[in-house]
């Protein structure tokens, strides 16, 4: 009797599991056939905008180039090293790129070391020509929107105000490269596309033109060499620390000295004039000391944009994984003086390994108000989940 029990429940059990087999095989079934035999809605959303089915010439519209990319506040370091300069960096949503400037001759060469530039790989063809070419498509002429009667809009459809900023790195002799750039801008400046100065406040356009490295502060702030006043200064952050009334700056932490202040390649002693003689460097002292001011309090929104530093000359190294009280109290300062300013803060030259260190020293410039990360990593930068500080992302 009780072998019979048993066998009917093996039966039974037997059942029951092909019944859920064959549910199992139903549902998967029913899946594939959505997928690769989609019905309803899922047939119109596949075939949207092709010939002959529903949404036929309605997939697109005249600036939806960058559709669906939110801008994120990170600096594409050393843009010219991608794969697709430029557009790299703006599909990852990055509003700050970076070009490194040699005048040799009479043209505007970009790349990180001499031994790296080529003929063909210049300012006009890596960023000026694009940049026209995007912006005129943002800024189409239609029915809608006859010749003169539109906006300036950016190179981001969902944030059309939002500026690109185009960070400009002297790497040759900043008194000859001056008027060479500021030649190289006319396509961008006769368009309007140029963030300026208007006599008494900053007009933003798509376009935010900032000159580092070599740049000299006197011509950019000078109405003769820079008559358009689009050209900004990326400022030195380590001079604008603010803290409380009588303290001073903290020491940073086994500081790296530089040979450059700028992010200029070490193995490049010399400095080269658009001549390619060799420079002896007189004015040529690298990021936001060329041509500065007796006083910090000369750096303002008229003048300048970025206020930048070395992170690993002014903050100094990260010894066991964590930034000590001192470099903290750096940082804030740094932050507490550019903001006073008006100018975005960035550090350059972050730690980039290991990994969690840098992701760490990410999470704590952004939590104290660093307005721009420096990044090689765009995908990290731009993908990563800022949790409680997502305000960050513009």
């Amino acid at each position: 009797m009780r072998g019979v029990r048993r066998r009917r429940c093996a039966k039974l059990g037997l059942g029951t599991l092909i019944f859920l087999g064959v549910i199992e095989l139903f549902a998967l079934f029913s899946g594939i056939l959505i997928v690769f035999v989609p019905d309803g809605i899922h047939r119109i959303i596949s075939k949207w905008g092709q010939i002959g089915h529903i949404g036929e010439g309605l997939s697109s519209w005249p600036t939806d180039f960058s559709r669906g990319i939110l801008p994120v506040p990170c600096h594409s370091h050393n843009d010219y090293w991608r794969r697709v300069p430029l557009y790299s960096a703006i599909e990852a949503g990055c509003i700050s790129v970076e070009a490194d400037v040699w005048l040799f001759g009479h043209e505007l060469y970009v790349g990180h070391s001499l031994a790296s530039l080529t003929p063909n790989r210049t300012l006009a063809s890596l960023y000026i020509n694009p940049l026209v070419t995007i912006l005129e498509r943002q800024n189409p002429t239609t029915h809608f929107l006859p010749d003169g009667a539109h906006g300036h809009h950016g190179v981001f459809d969902t944030e059309p105000e939002q500026s690109l900023t185009l960070l400009i790195d002297f790497k040759t002799s900043g008194s000859a490269l001056f008027p060479y750039v500021v030649s190289a801008l006319e396509p961008l400046r006769s368009r309007d596309y140029l963030t300026h100065l208007n006599g008494t406040q900053i007009i933003s356009r798509p376009i935010t033109v900032v000159g580092t490295g070599n740049t000299p502060f006197n011509l950019v702030a000078s109405n003769l060499s820079n008559p358009h006043y689009d050209i900004f200064f990326d400022a030195p952050l380590d001079k604008m620390w603010e803290g409380p009334p009588g303290s001073e700056p903290p020491t940073p932490s086994d500081p790296k000295h530089l040979v450059y202040g700028s992010d200029m390649d070490a193995s490049l002693p010399e400095l080269a004039t658009s001549s390619g003689e060799k420079d002896d460097g007189g004015e040529d002292k690298g990021q936001g000391l060329s041509g500065a001011p007796s006083t910090s309090e000369a750096y303002t929104t008229l003048n300048s944009y970025y206020a930048s530093v070395s992170f690993s000359r002014a903050i100094g190294h990260v010894s066991s994984g964590k930034l000590s009280e001192p470099q903290l109290e750096l940082i804030r300062g740094h932050i507490r003086g550019a903001h006073k300013r008006g100018l975005q803060v960035r550090y350059w030259e972050l730690p980039f390994w290991p990994i969690g260190l840098r992701n760490y020293v990410w999470d704590v410039l952004v939590k104290e108000g660093v307005d721009l990360l420096n990044v090689d990593d765009l995908k990290s930068a731009t993908q990563r989940d800022w949790g409680k500080d997502k305000a960050w992302r513009r």
